[in-house]
């Protein structure tokens, strides 16, 4: 154990007790002895509207997609666990988005929602309705709206096939047996399939909600955080009005809190999902 714990300590303990200290400075990345500023660091991160925009965006968007691709996900894993012609093309097929990089995607789906009307999916809107262009990427609440979307068309594969994999576990002699005592298949689903995918759920759910909390590559690439701060993130508040403007003392009170928050959310999710897993037990 002693090469991990030297691995942890040196990548993850000290940079942390660093961050921390730093998060009481006034500490530029140059100077050599910082001035202690006390809290000052992080109440100016409450009085910054960006930051709280930031905060709200993300929030929105860990939880929006942690729903939408929970829900889309089981019924696409049952649909995906049955025998059919092309399964395992029409499994590969789901499974690709999650293949190229976010970023990639961000870039490639910006083309599509394009706001002007050259843009992909407006050009098909005008085509079919005689609409005019759609601001997809150029209104707030659209723009935060886009971003889960191509999220979920992202993700939902990816979780689709952790379903699947719990799904192709559970014992076929379960739903014999309740199909000969005359269960209907919502009941099956309802008392059988759904405990026993509580694992699973609580595996996806917690990737989804910490890979969104500290999301940054998706909506940067798609919108670089606007219009104005609508899909701005956290992290890209860390880094642009932190790091990149020498307010190493704000981004790592900033950095702190996150991680505090974080904390909390997964601790919470463990707590749900074992209290499920109980119950179901």
């Amino acid at each position: 154990m002693a090469p991990i714990a030297v691995v942890f300590v040196v990548l993850y303990v000290i940079p942390m007790a660093q961050s921390v200290y730093f998060s009481f400075t006034d500490f530029n990345g140059y100077l050599s002895n910082p001035k202690f500023v006390g809290l000052a660091n992080y109440i100016g991160l409450f009085k910054d509207p960006s930051m709280l925009s930031a905060l709200g965006y993300t929030v929105f968007y860990a939880v929006a997609t942690t729903v939408l691709v929970t829900a889309a996900a089981i019924p696409l894993a049952l649909t995906l666990n049955r025998k059919f012609l092309g399964r395992n093309v029409v499994r590969s097929a789901f499974f690709f988005p999650a293949v190229p990089s976010v970023a990639v995607l961000g870039l490639v789906w910006g083309f599509v929602l394009n706001p002007l009307g050259s843009g992909v999916l407006n050009s098909i809107i005008h085509s079919l309705t005689g609409l005019g262009p759609i601001p997809w990427l150029s209104d707030g609440t659209l723009a935060q709206f886009s971003t889960v979307a191509v999220t979920l068309w992202a993700l939902t594969g990816w979780h689709a096939v952790l379903y699947l994999a719990y799904l192709q576990s559970i014992p076929s002699d379960y739903y014999e047996v309740a199909k000969i005592d005359g269960a209907t298949a919502w009941q099956s689903f309802r008392y059988i399939t759904l405990p026993l995918l509580t694992p699973a759920m609580a595996v996806s759910q917690l990737l989804l909600m910490t890979n969104g909390l500290k999301v940054y590559d998706l909506p940067y690439t798609l919108t670089h955080g606007g219009p104005g701060f609508s899909t701005r993130t956290l992290t890209q508040s860390l880094i642009e009005d932190g790091i990149a403007q020498s307010r190493v003392g704000a981004a790592s009170a900033l950095a702190v809190l996150f991680l505090i928050v974080v904390g909390l959310v997964v601790l919470g999710q463990i707590a749900l999902s074992s209290a499920l897993q109980r119950r179901y037990s």
